[in-house]
């Protein structure tokens, strides 16, 4: 299966595949923190060809509803907002015209009030072997929602709030959004194991 991770440095996704005898490559304006198939630059570079799967993970500052004391309706960056999402949708259009099978990522936001992607499917990393929280959104086109791995619901839950939702609670730092922005290992394995075969 010939699949492009888009918008991804870390080589998660990409690697997950890549793991599973798929012909994958990430793509995104920095470089790839692990060595692989890595296109860096812009994704519509890699939209001139047809792939089998894109799974891509568009930047989310301005439409996560973390955001709306910044970019909510009628505070200043707000038109930000809007741009983003039309952005986005534009990027899942594309995306959809070159492959037949599209999941766009991103957490809780305004996606399906400002455009006409889907409802997301929304999952979390316990659901998939991590003792820890972090509602994210699936948005699917032909493809099933992921069906969770290994529930660790009730061991997560012994742990303080702190730990089991860390990366809300990571301190300022160069690196934090990074932290916040790299899939999950076991969503990363799920998605290879389950949309590999579809």
């Amino acid at each position: 299966m010939k699949v492009l991770v888009a918008c991804e440095y870390s080589g998660t996704v990409r690697d997950a595949f890549i793991a599973r005898g798929h012909d994958a490559i990430s793509c995104d304006l920095l470089p790839t923190d692990a060595t692989g198939p890595h296109h860096q630059g812009d994704v519509y570079d890699l939209l001139m060809e047809r792939w089998d799967l894109i799974i891509a993970h568009p930047p989310c500052t301005a439409l996560t509803v973390a955001g709306n004391s910044t970019y909510g309706e009628c505070k200043p960056r707000y038109p930000e907002r809007l741009e983003a999402a039309v952005w986005t949708e534009d990027l899942w259009e594309n995306c959809k015209a070159v492959s037949n099978k599209v999941c766009f990522e991103n957490p809780v936001g305004v996606l399906t009030r400002l455009t006409s992607m889907p409802k997301a499917n929304y999952i979390q990393p316990y659901q998939f072997g991590h003792k820890e929280q972090k509602r994210t959104g699936l948005f699917l086109h032909n493809l099933p929602p992921l069906v969770p791995t290994d529930d660790v619901y009730t061991e997560m839950m012994l742990l303080p709030k702190n730990v089991r939702e860390r990366l809300h609670y990571l301190p300022p730092s160069p690196d934090r959004w990074k932290l916040r922005s790299t899939t999950y290992q076991g969503i990363a394995n799920a998605m290879a194991e389950q949309w590999g075969l579809v």
